[in-house]
């Protein structure tokens, strides 16, 4: 007969770190982003756009401040730095591919290039997390960055946030629409895929 060792109720939750708990209100505010954006395509009320965007910023103070208490408890775990991929993943992945969305880029074509923006950020944190060891110098840091890290999204929001400021939303989206084989593009949707391509580019940025 095999012995079973018995669960422990929130026996995973004792294991967290206090920086884990950072990690997590990141992902919580990743996530508010998304719900905010699905209430504005219901009620096409602004202030949810402006809610979304805003719960994204939230979650990138979130996302520094985990780092700097990890560092500065000297506490890192493996399971904390795949969460803080998880949560960046929902925050600074797919909460501003949803919000491109719901501001305008519904097209095809949109939807194609923002997919590939999400996939494009998920291959950074993996690339990441299978070479910073690599990448790390004498001191056990991470010297620099290849690819643009995965939070720098928060410029595509902060367009995303005057383009909502200046009513420039839906029919009004900045730069209009193109047709192409009886779909659309909205040309405006090029910067996620210029930001997704740099983020899985060998270019080196020091990290600061």
């Amino acid at each position: 007969m095999q012995n079973h060792t018995p669960h422990k109720p929130f026996s995973m939750i004792r294991e967290f770190q206090f920086a884990d708990w950072f990690t997590l209100a990141n992902a919580v505010c990743g996530t508010g982003a998304l719900f905010s954006m699905l209430t504005y395509l219901q009620t096409t009320d602004v202030t949810h756009v402006y809610i979304a965007c805003g719960m994204v910023f939230a979650a990138l103070i979130f996302d520094i401040l985990d780092g700097r208490i990890a560092r500065w408890r000297q506490k890192n775990s493996v399971m904390g730095r795949e969460l803080d991929s998880l949560a960046d993943v929902i925050s600074f992945g797919v909460a501003p591919a949803v919000i491109a969305y719901g501001c305008g880029m519904q097209g095809l074509y949109d939807r194609i290039v923002l997919t590939c923006f999400v996939a494009c950020g998920v291959s950074r944190l993996a690339r990441y997390n299978v070479t910073a060891e690599a990448l790390s110098g004498d001191e056990g840091k991470v010297k620099y960055f290849e690819g643009t890290p995965i939070p720098t999204s928060l410029l595509l929001i902060m367009m995303m946030f005057l383009a909502a400021w200046q009513g420039a939303l839906g029919e009004s989206l900045w730069f209009g629409k193109v047709l192409f084989l009886g779909f659309t593009l909205h040309p405006l949707v090029l910067v996620f895929a210029i930001s997704g391509s740099l983020m899985v580019s060998r270019i080196r940025f020091p990290k600061l």
